[in-house]
């Protein structure tokens, strides 16, 4: 997370390239579960992300969604929403 002016914060979701095979996006609350609104690049790290701006003070719950309609978590969030989502306070 970035803390950027006006309360703001740059969230970076980032998963290891080959830990999702295919295109695969960053839903939740944020962007109304959206698939493709904020789709992961890869990176010359291998790995994948995607940066997202929110307000500070927010709780944002997410997945990731592949091709072929496969949900996934980020491995390293431990906490959930009441639905199983990955969820940040941010």
């Amino acid at each position: 997370m970035k803390k950027l002016p006006f309360g703001k914060v740059r969230v970076t979701f980032s998963l290891e390239r080959d830990q999702v095979p295919g295109p695969t996006s960053v839903v939740g609350c944020f962007n109304d579960w959206t698939p493709g609104s904020h789709v992961l690049r890869g990176r010359s790290n291998g790995r994948k992300s995607a940066s997202i701006t929110l307000p500070t003070g927010s709780v944002v719950s997410f997945r990731y969604l592949s091709d072929g309609g496969r949900w996934s978590d980020d491995p390293a969030i431990a906490d959930r929403d009441d639905r199983g989502n990955g969820r940040l306070a941010i």
